[in-house]
């Protein structure tokens, strides 16, 4: 395709417009600029290829025997390239790329994506699990899914759920736990990454984390909140780390108060791009589901 290079290709395309469509007026219709660009772009592609592709009559542009010679190859080669880019599209089209964080991919996000696959059949899905702040604009991401304060600078954030702790425990071990006092002497399984102290929720109960034991500390949130179902030691958790496992009796709230932290989950989309159908449609499937976790914590 060496070929190629002594030719700008969007000289090229516009010759190809006005051979297939028999006018400059229509080659700038189809491409959408002027007939003044597009009589341009030809002189151009004549000088490079150094033939005339057009003769100049009354008439308009008449292509020579050399034009019509290329003019099957040429509408041959952009019809391909047109096929290519769509094809191209209908597969961005067709699936949608999520950056998630791995926590919330595993603990809550992907148990309940089949409910997004039954309202959307035709849509793929493709996780991004990852706790990094991806550039949209740099990226074949869609979507990111967001903990943390918002105020990122260069995207759309929008707030979908306050984040809120509480206690957990395996049943055997809440039985032990009728004040919140009581956790002073249980054992207690840490998130050693965790930017949420235990202070945010024993502060009202008149405790600190300093009053709690060591216990255990695990780097990644679920090992922890395995420990916590093994009834390794009650966990500091939040709604969408525990909602499964409370739900099915792995887990329990010994005390029903929740404490709300300065973070919330934020759904995070590019400020320059469009918003496209399949990004909507996922941002309301995720709110409903967001809603109907929040409701289990309401006090």
């Amino acid at each position: 395709m060496k070929n190629l290079n002594r030719v700008h290709l969007n000289a090229l395309r516009a010759v190809e417009a006005v051979l297939r469509l028999g006018s400059l007026a229509a080659a700038a219709n189809e491409i959408g600029v002027s007939i003044g660009a597009v009589s341009q772009h030809v002189i151009r592609c004549e000088r490079q290829l150094g033939r005339n592709v057009f003769d100049r009559t009354k008439r308009g542009l008449v292509p020579t025997a050399f034009g019509q010679q290329i003019a099957g190859r040429l509408n041959e080669g952009f019809g391909n390239l047109d096929e290519a880019v769509a094809a191209a599209r209908r597969h961005a089209d067709n699936v949608l790329t999520i950056s998630v964080a791995p926590v919330f991919a595993s603990k809550w996000l992907v148990q309940r994506l089949a409910g997004f696959s039954r309202q959307h059949p035709q849509m793929r899905l493709r996780l991004d699990a990852s706790v990094a702040l991806v550039n949209l604009d740099a990226s074949d991401i869609d979507l990111a899914i967001r903990v943390g304060e918002g105020g990122w600078p260069g995207v759309n954030a929008e707030f979908v759920l306050a984040q809120e702790v509480f206690p957990v425990c395996a049943p055997a071990l809440a039985e032990g736990l009728k004040t919140p006092r009581d956790l002073v002497s249980a054992p207690i399984v840490r998130d050693a990454n965790s930017n949420i102290s235990w202070d945010v929720w024993l502060a009202p109960h008149g405790l600190s984390e300093k009053d709690l034991g060591e216990g255990s500390a695990f780097t990644d949130a679920s090992l922890a909140l395995d420990a916590a179902i093994a009834g390794q030691g009650a966990m500091l958790a939040w709604q969408t780390l525990a909602h499964d496992a409370l739900a099915a009796n792995l887990l329990v709230r010994p005390f029903e108060e929740v404490a709300e932290t300065k973070f919330g989950y934020w759904l995070v989309t590019s400020k320059s791009r469009p918003e496209p159908r399949k990004v909507k449609d996922f941002k309301t499937w995720l709110r409903q589901e967001i809603a109907a976790t929040a409701s289990a914590y309401k006090t």
